[in-house]
């Protein structure tokens, strides 16, 4: 939607010295042809005869002026800036001048730019102090610059704070992870302490259970056959009687 301002965006009539001559009259003849066009709300086609004129006496001022009227009026804003810009060093009488800088104000007003719009309608006003349309615009200017900063103040706290829930997100994130990945770790361990409390308990059992069977083999007595027992018997007897023998002789 555009802005309720007061927007002093008329058609320019400009003073001009009138010639003779065939040149000047078509110049004019087309810049009525624009001017009815802008008043029947045709702004493309406004443009284009300003234009024309434009090229038909590239000296009027009045048809470059016009030409950004157009432009305005198809909410070609920045080209609209270029445009009086343009013309600024083109004028000297002050009330063209305050036109020319109200219209820019007007231009960069509607784009949001208030910043550059109070400038050019403080310019405006240097030329025409009086003009209650571009005071009032000034003041408007003013006021939307304030909220417009304002917003930026609250969208930068909004940024700020949300970056900063972030950041405190991300750090308890992080020392969740940490905690899980100690409790991950220390579980690790543990399991890995009882593995090998196991393994060193099942060694131990089976050291214990192979002296036991090492004890229980040297403790079993030995267990012959009687025939070993009775080979034994006459061996002995054998050894004794060879003994005697000997003695005797």
């Amino acid at each position: 939607m555009r802005l309720q301002v007061n927007q002093r965006f008329n058609i320019a009539t400009l003073m001009l010295l009138l010639s003779l001559s065939a040149f000047a009259q078509n110049d004019r003849k087309v810049i009525r042809q624009g001017v009815k066009a802008y008043q029947d709300g045709d702004y493309s086609e406004a443009e284009v005869q300003f234009r024309k004129a434009g090229d038909l006496n590239q000296e009027s001022f009045e048809a470059e002026f016009n030409t950004g009227t157009a432009m305005y009026g198809q909410e070609k804003f920045e080209e609209t800036v270029k445009q009086y810009e343009g013309l600024v060093e083109q004028s000297e009488d002050p009330e063209t001048l305050a036109s020319v800088w109200h219209n820019i104000g007007n231009s960069y007003l509607e784009a949001g730019q208030y910043a550059p719009s109070i400038e050019a309608y403080k310019n405006s006003l240097r030329n025409n102090p009086t003009d209650s349309d571009t005071k009032y615009n000034l003041a408007y200017a003013k006021q939307k610059l304030e909220e417009q900063q304002q917003q930026e103040q609250n969208q930068d706290k909004e940024n700020q704070d949300k970056e900063n829930q972030d950041k405190e997100n991300q750090d308890k994130e992080n020392q969740d992870k940490e905690n899980q990945d100690q409790k991950n770790q220390d579980q690790k361990n543990q399991d890995q302490e009882n593995q090998d409390k196991e393994n060193q308990d099942q060694k131990n059992q089976d050291q214990e259970n192979q002296d036991q069977e090492n004890q229980d083999q040297q403790a079993q007595p030995l267990q012959i056959s009687k025939e070993d027992a009775e080979r034994m018997l006459s061996a002995i007897q054998q050894q004794e009687k060879d003994e005697k023998e000997e003695v005797g002789k």
